[in-house]
């Protein structure tokens, strides 16, 4: 059976630094795992990403040795089942509010009597190339499962969560925290961080793997998180890197032209 690098990582609550696509384009992929992230993290949540890309996504992380994850969309557990097919290193679960959907959602990884989940592995068996039964045994345990807690409700809930076994990691999403307490766009108001604390505080005491996830992360923020015990910081993502890095050659090719025009002029 295959080692999963990220699982002992989340195990060891060692560091843990990653980056997202949310572009249907499958060579970010391999791009970004050519970078040397941790992981690269696979929205199918909010980006369009169908299961065609998703399967070509994955297949370009893991060929370059990162650990690929892939967050599903909310409560979509037949969409789940096909991601899970794929074999990718690790899932994540959006809005995990109460122990009833964190419950309902790790089971749809496993198989029964531990869950509910159809048998049919493709990729997660190299088609076949592994042992079935082995991986009906052990293999099904070896994907890393991680829940994202973004709401008010998800923090008043977090013991209760904390009770479901086989969640490896949990992600604090900060913006849709900060909507839940009226605050989105500000999730550095009292109100959100008050809830950051608190979870740190929890899954610190608990020996959890934790962590955020973000769009641009600055040293104060990640300071912030390394700070109340974070282990996993995920952060940038495909389209960002490709209009900043454009608007910077922009600006970089007119201030080179004035600088040419100033000198010709004189």
């Amino acid at each position: 059976m295959r080692k999963n690098i990220l699982k002992e990582k989340l195990e060891k609550r060692e560091p843990i630094n990653g980056t997202h696509i949310s572009l249907p384009v499958p060579s970010h992929g391999e791009m970004l795992g050519l970078a040397g992230f941790d992981w690269v993290w696979i929205d199918t949540e909010h980006a369009p990403i169908d299961h065609k890309t998703l399967l070509e996504c994955i297949n370009g992380v893991a060929m370059t040795g990162t650990s690929a994850v892939v967050r599903v969309p909310v409560n979509d557990y037949n969409a789940t089942k096909k991601v899970i097919e794929m074999g990718p290193d690790g899932i994540i679960f959006p809005m995990i509010n109460n122990k009833k959907l964190a419950e309902e959602a790790i089971q749809s990884t496993l198989y029964p009597p531990y869950g509910t989940r159809g048998f049919g592995p493709m990729r997660a068996v190299r088609y076949g190339c592994d042992d079935v039964n082995e991986y009906i045994r052990e293999g099904v345990f070896n994907m890393a499962r991680l829940v994202q807690i973004e709401t008010e409700e998800a923090v008043r809930n977090l013991d209760e969560i904390l009770e479901v076994p086989y969640i490896d990691g949990f992600i604090i999403g900060p913006c849709d925290l900060s909507a839940s307490v009226g605050e989105l766009g500000k999730s550095e108001q009292p109100k959100t961080n008050a809830l950051i604390d608190i979870v740190g505080e929890k899954l610190s005491a608990r020996g959890k793997s934790f962590g955020v996830s973000i769009g641009n992360a600055t040293e104060e923020f990640i300071r912030r998180y390394v700070g109340i015990g974070a282990n996993i910081i995920s952060t940038g993502t495909d389209y960002d890197y490709l209009v900043k890095g454009a608007i910077a050659m922009r600006t970089h090719l007119q201030t080179v032209r004035d600088k040419i025009n100033k000198e010709q002029q004189s």
